[in-house]
């Protein structure tokens, strides 16, 4: 019954509305929409005013007509059954309703009461645009906002972050419409969907919610409201839905796919932002419209309501869930310990990706071959470090003999590799494998673990007396959730570097005179050094921070050690100096010295670079006074443009560190010649260039003072330097050396030089044919096979001669 009244409806107001010579002009019009102005608008409303009177009066005169034609329709039709299904209204004899009430002057917009939705009520758009906005629903017992609805005039900004997936829609499109409820539903899935199954996520907010896990975001755009950015997108039908990543198109589909198909499509986005994160079978798909995943056992869910009793029941759900979430925080058993065996785990890649992938547990883990030498020599002290670490970090270890496939996901490129796993994140271990060292770098990483811990000024005053290199982060109020994101990534990097802290305290900004937030610093032995970029793009970048804390995150003077030889020899001149621990007072004292000469150097650089920079500055204000004195524009604007760049001038980087002369004296012996036996000693080494200084210029060995250190340096760092340097290879092997690094140094005049050479051997190569030729036309000197010439070129008779 209900079917056929809604059909008589259309029926009557179709049957009207065609009846007018006019139909093209308001019959099918549209709902008003509230919508900024358009650049067509004005040109629209030009036209409509040069049409004139006439169709003024007759659209006047037709509407009463209309508008009571369908009410007596409406209430003519038998009644609706009690228990007749309820259908939605027809859109378009609704459209007609209001475009009637609207137009006609008689015949005010009142809300009308449609028999068919159980007492819903018709709200004009216009006049009720403020209660006419998107509601929130439940899914899973959850709250789930409405999609947002992205605006024109700001969609290139709101989708410069992040993953978003951007349906563009037309409000009047039968495809769009039909496919509303699936977007609806994927939204509502994925939004309550746990992407760490094990974690205890309170609320969407939380660093473990879908939408932060994946940094991952659904949303759409009218484009009827906004034409003219769907048109800068190339959107040429609807619905479309497009993937952008961090505001730049990845990829579209275009038309109105069924639920499976849009899973596995967003499914293979969210593997390429977390790899391994998503089950291989995918997840178990709801119905579309459904309030609940097939999975989900819970409360019971909000059932059909209207919209009111719908938000009142999510706001219950909310609450209830709330509380239940409280009884279970007091009575749940504790967290499962980790490691609670003392043992290294056999994982495979099964149970690795249910145990380490999937999960927010930390896990040290090793990848081996049996047949490794050097994967038996270090067993031991792997197996007796995972009892150390009993109770505290999970240890596991991969067969890559047996569990090729997963290695090589991880990548593993030899054995052993020693690799750390938290919540999606890595970083392979690359130090010494002795049992201490593994123990050292276990411990530092549980106390990572805890996350970027915050500290007042007393905690961090102790801290300094135990760390030696401590990153400091200044934040306040405004510091947004991304900031602090970005900042928990740079944990595990400095794993076994430094400590990472973070403080809103006034009394450190005092200290480090800090007026601008965020801010990021290094303190080395209380000596600051900070981060200049200060954007918001810049403290947010994760390759630029993690590259300036390397170039930091040495102490002022390390010692020397086999994980960290690199990263303090190579490209800059190092002071180092050869120490025996035997002699404790002499250790003592020559670290102190060094200590002392090292930060002595560092306040000369600074001092000399500010000198530089303002040389610089008073040069560029000199010409734009000279330019401003002679009335030059030209040479005024060039000098103004001038840019001072302290990166471009060339200054030769200067390090100090100290090395265990016991433990390596042989490698002291080969390369410096020194025994540290003889006494401490010091020497300063180039690395690039293969030499070094050992004596001071009145020919006496550095020794670690800081007189001695300080009267040497300058003279080496000169250019050239006053002090004529050692070479560590002999005399061939430096010139081999030589030859090389200037190769590697200027390929393309070695390209050039090579080339020349080729052609050069070409030319001698051809001369020597041909004065080959000359001498007979075999090219050799000797012409062999002429049996009538003799052996000296005489006749050959037959017979003997005198």
């Amino acid at each position: 019954m209900a079917i056929v009244n809604s059909r008589r409806q259309d029926n009557a107001a179709i049957q009207l509305l065609t009846m007018s010579k006019h139909f093209k002009h308001w019959a099918v019009r549209p709902r008003r929409q509230v919508r900024p102005p358009q650049v067509g608008d004005l040109d629209m409303a030009q036209a409509q005013s040069a049409s004139g009177p006439p169709f003024i009066m007759r659209s006047l005169l037709i509407s009463p007509l209309i508008a009571l034609s369908f009410a007596a329709s409406v209430f003519a039709a038998p009644p609706i059954k009690a228990d007749a299904p309820a259908l939605p209204p027809s859109n378009f004899a609704r459209d007609a309703v209001l475009n009637a009430a609207r137009d006609a002057p008689d015949a005010p917009a009142s809300p009308a009461k449609d028999p068919e939705v159980k007492g819903e009520t018709i709200k004009d758009p216009v006049t009720d645009g403020a209660d006419s906005g998107p509601k929130g629903t439940v899914f899973n017992g959850q709250s789930v906002p409405p999609i947002p609805e992205l605006s024109g005039t700001t969609l290139d900004q709101d989708i410069s972050k992040g993953t978003w997936l951007v349906e563009f829609f037309s409000p009047y499109c039968h495809h769009c419409k039909a496919f509303a409820p699936t977007w609806q539903t994927l939204h509502e899935f994925y939004y309550t969907s746990d992407p760490l199954p094990a974690s205890n996520k309170e609320s969407s907010d939380s660093l473990n919610s879908f939408t932060r896990y994946y940094d991952f975001k659904f949303a759409k755009i009218d484009c009827v409201a906004f034409g003219s950015a769907c048109s800068d997108h190339n959107i040429n039908s609807f619905p479309t839905v497009v993937q952008f990543k961090d505001g730049k198109e990845v990829e579209r589909k275009v038309g109105a796919l069924p639920m499976k198909d849009e899973v596995k499509w967003i499914e293979s986005m969210l593997e390429t932002i977390k790899p391994g994160s998503r089950q291989k079978d995918g997840p178990k798909l709801p119905k579309v419209g459904a309030n609940s995943s097939p999975d989900f056992k819970g409360a019971a869910v909000v059932g059909p309501a209207k919209e009111a009793d719908a938000i009142a029941e999510a706001t219950k759900s909310t609450t209830s869930t709330t509380s239940t979430k409280s009884l279970l925080k007091a009575t749940k058993i504790a967290k499962e310990t980790a490691n609670p065996a003392g043992t290294s785990v056999p994982l495979t890649a099964e149970t690795f990706q249910q145990r380490v992938t999937t999960t927010h547990d930390p896990w040290f883990i090793k990848f081996y071959a049996p047949w490794c030498h050097h994967c038996q020599a270090m067993a031991p002290s792997w197996h007796a470090m995972a009892r150390d670490m009993k109770g505290k970090l999970n240890v596991g270890e991969v067969n890559c003999e047996v569990e090729r496939r997963l290695c090589k996901d991880v990548n593993v490129k030899g054995y052993p590799t020693l690799i750390y796993f938290q919540a999606g994140e890595r970083i392979e271990y690359e130090g010494l494998r002795g049992l201490g060292d593994l123990i050292s770098y276990a411990s530092k990483a549980v106390s990572a673990g805890d996350g970027v811990v915050d500290v007042d000024a007393a905690a961090f005053e102790a801290l300094e007396k135990d760390e030696e290199v401590i990153f400091l982060y200044f934040y306040d109020h405004a510091t947004t959730s991304e900031d602090f994101q970005a900042l928990e990534r740079l944990l595990l990097s400095l794993i076994g570097h430094a400590k990472l802290v973070k403080t809103k305290d006034p009394a450190l900004s005092a200290r480090y005179k800090i007026s601008t937030w965020p801010r990021l610093i290094v303190s080395r032995d209380g000596k600051p050094t900070y981060y200049t970029p200060l954007s918001p793009r810049d403290m947010r970048d994760f390759r630029k921070v993690l590259g300036w804390m390397q170039a930091n995150w040495l102490p002022i003077v390390p010692e020397l050690t086999a994980s960290n030889a690199r990263d303090i020899m190579d490209h800059r001149l190092v002071v180092l100096a050869i120490l025996n621990r035997e002699r404790k007072e002499d250790f003592v004292i020559a670290r102190r010295e060094l200590k002392s000469a090292a930060l002595e150097w560092i306040d000369k650089e600074i001092q000399a670079f500010q000198l530089e920079r303002q040389e610089l500055r008073d040069a560029k204000q000199l010409r734009i006074e000279e330019a401003e004195d002679r009335n030059d524009q030209r040479g005024l604007r060039a000098a103004k443009q001038i840019r001072i760049d302290m990166n471009e001038i060339d200054r030769k980087e200067v390090g100090f560190a100290w090395v265990d002369g016991v433990f390596w004296e042989r490698w002291l012996k080969t390369t410096f010649g020194i025994d540290v036996k003889d006494g401490e000693k010091v020497v300063i080494n180039d690395e690039d260039n293969q030499r070094y200084w050992d004596l001071t210029s009145t020919g006496n060995p550095i020794v670690p003072s800081r007189v001695s250190i300080l009267e040497t340096l300058p003279k080496v760092v000169a250019s050239p330097p006053k002090i004529s340097p050692k070479h560590k290879n002999s005399f061939f092997g430096h010139l081999i050396w030589t030859v090389r690094s200037g190769m590697s140094a200027h390929p393309l005049i070695t390209l050039g030089l090579v080339i020349g050479l080729l052609v050069g051997a070409s030319i001698w190569g051809r001369g020597l044919i041909r004065r080959g030729k000359a001498f007979g036309n075999t090219g050799s000197f000797f012409t062999v096979g002429n049996e009538k010439d003799g052996l000296l070129g005489g006749a050959a008779t037959g017979g003997k001669v005198d």
